[in-house]
């Protein structure tokens, strides 16, 4: 009831407001249950939900591998999906060490397919990836002679006649098959194996070895008298024929120095490793 001068009027005009402004201020409090403070960049405090997924969600549906990755003498760590392709991976590379999907040479247990998954290529849990590459400026400086090289090499054979049939050839082939050669299988590809190529000859008729060494970047070429360390980056060119009448096998030439005299013959390569040790020694990115 409003006195003569209104002042009980003007008391409950104002309960009323203070009423009216405590409402906001609940609602507020209420929404804390489910809401967050969060800091943002600039520092202001905004209210939104802060729950961040971290990807656990996602790595859990797909099985994973954890990689050892070799390059230029350092070590890294790089989980990776097992469905993955080797290009992904190439990829997963680059963000670890800053070398170029198409710089890099990766290896495990012979030069990587891109387009295959890891599962299919058999990697498993802690296996260790070597990754050979350089500057894009060290490769051409690399290239251009062996470019030029291999043009001459490819013309050169154009004009003899086969391999196999020349006398130099004629003499190690003429003495047979070796006993202990490894089995070859014609018109297949496999990768290199994880034990020396053995039980071939050389140009001298001697029995020779092939290592390939793949975290130093070297092929070891073995015989009984000696072992050579042979830099891959080193060989120049590779040359292989069919051996004519036993064509599962072939022979093979790595040329170590800018002329024909420089080549180191190996004779009764199984024909189902050739492609790999040509991709193995020469890389992916020379540009034949």
């Amino acid at each position: 009831m409003a006195t003569q001068d209104g002042s009980e009027e003007v008391i409950m005009d104002t309960e009323a407001n203070l009423k009216e402004a405590a409402e906001p201020l609940g609602e507020v409090a209420d929404k804390g249950d489910t809401e967050t403070t969060c800091q943002t960049d600039a520092g202001d405090a905004t209210t939104q939900d802060c729950s961040i997924s971290n990807g656990a969600e996602a790595d859990d549906s797909r099985e994973m591998v954890d990689l050892k990755i070799i390059w230029n003498k350092n070590k890294y760590d790089l989980k990776i999906a097992v469905d993955d392709t080797g290009a992904k991976l190439k990829e997963g590379i680059h963000s670890l060490t800053g070398l170029p999907p198409s710089m890099q040479k990766v290896m495990y247990k012979g030069l990587l397919p891109e387009d295959k998954t890891l599962r299919e290529i058999k990697i498993t849990n802690g296996a260790k990836i070597m990754v050979v590459g350089s500057t894009i400026n060290d490769v051409l400086a690399v290239n251009t002679p062996k470019e030029t090289i291999q043009e001459e090499v490819k013309a050169e054979e154009n004009k003899k006649e086969p391999l196999c049939k020349q006398k130099q050839h004629r003499k190690v082939l003429d003495k047979g098959k070796p006993d202990d050669i490894m089995p070859a299988f014609k018109g297949t590809k496999e990768r290199l194996p994880t034990v020396p190529l053995s039980g071939m000859f050389n140009k001298s008729g001697g029995k020779v070895r092939l290592t390939f060494k793949l975290e130093q970047d070297q092929l070891w070429i073995g015989t009984k008298e000696r072992t050579e360390k042979v830099p891959m980056g080193s060989i120049k060119n590779v040359v292989t024929e069919p051996i004519e009448g036993n064509d599962d096998y072939s022979m093979m030439a790595f040329q170590l120095g800018p002329t024909e005299a420089s080549q180191y013959w190996v004779y009764w390569v199984p024909a189902q490793f050739v492609d790999a040790i040509k991709d193995t020694v020469l890389g992916k990115w020379q540009y034949f």
